[in-house]
């Protein structure tokens, strides 16, 4: 039987490495990793830093795969990531199926941590339905951008006695301030903090955080939006690509519920 772990690699900082996820790097036989186009070379970049300076087995071999992109002409949000998500399967089982031999363990590197906002779970699990290749998989946890960005804000994610929220750009406007107080918002390419009117609101927003790039503002809602959708369009024009993320805040610590 063949394993895989899916191993979560912080948010951009090889120094967001656990014991664990070194360990488990280290008695793989084969690491696995995406490769997006030059335009994310980084992305790469930061698994080929990790892997050079933290694997130390000499069995460990590298296979770089090329990650289909997703298509969004004429569907749906949901059939455009349900088809991307179909072809990963198949790239995922042909990777398994020709780099991978049975009682062998291969890796993943993954960004963040892979239960949250990422679909190499997912993936795998679709690849297992084809049953083109059989494995176990087990889930090395690691460093999100969620506190990653906290972190670099010197905040507490929540205030006292009162829930958090994580959703998404598109949703926002069904989350906050309505229903949630406190809300961390992933995957927002449409900047949707920029339509939420609320004059109470604070945002802690970062982009391509743990990373020698990263960029942080925060402040009043209504006093920031414009900074960070100007800083934030510089950015993706230099760099080529974008990961950021952010978090919408009203009330304080004690307030009545």
């Amino acid at each position: 039987m063949r394993n895989i772990s899916i191993v979560g690699i912080g948010s951009g900082n090889p120094e967001h490495m656990t014991i664990q996820a070194i360990n488990t790097l280290n008695a793989a036989s084969v690491l696995f990793v995406p490769t997006k186009g030059p335009d994310k070379a980084e992305l790469a970049d930061v698994r080929r830093e990790i892997i050079a300076r933290y694997v130390t087995n000499p069995a460990c071999r590298v296979v770089e795969f090329a990650v289909p992109q997703r298509q969004t002409a004429d569907r749906t949000y949901n059939q455009s990531v349900d088809a991307w998500h179909a072809a990963l399967a198949e790239v995922h089982a042909s990777l398994l199926a020709r780099e991978l031999g049975p009682g062998q363990t291969g890796a993943f590197l993954v960004w963040g941590d892979p239960m949250l906002y990422d679909s190499t779970i997912r993936i795998l699990d679709r690849v297992k339905a084809l049953g083109t290749v059989e494995f176990e998989t087990s889930v090395i946890p690691g460093i999100t951008s969620l506190q990653a960005l906290c972190a670099a804000h010197r905040i507490p994610l929540n205030t006292v006695g009162k829930p958090v929220e994580i959703t998404t750009g598109r949703r926002l406007k069904d989350t906050f301030p309505a229903r949630s107080e406190t809300v961390a918002v992933m995957l927002d390419g449409e900047q949707a903090f920029a339509g939420i009117d609320d004059p109470d609101a604070m945002i802690y927003w970062g982009a391509y955080l743990g990373t020698s790039d990263e960029i942080t503002i925060s402040g009043k809602l209504g006093e920031k939006s414009a900074e960070i959708l100007q800083v934030r369009s510089k950015a993706r024009e230099a760099m080529g690509w974008i990961m950021d993320i952010y978090l919408l805040r009203k009330g304080r610590d004690f307030d009545a519920p």
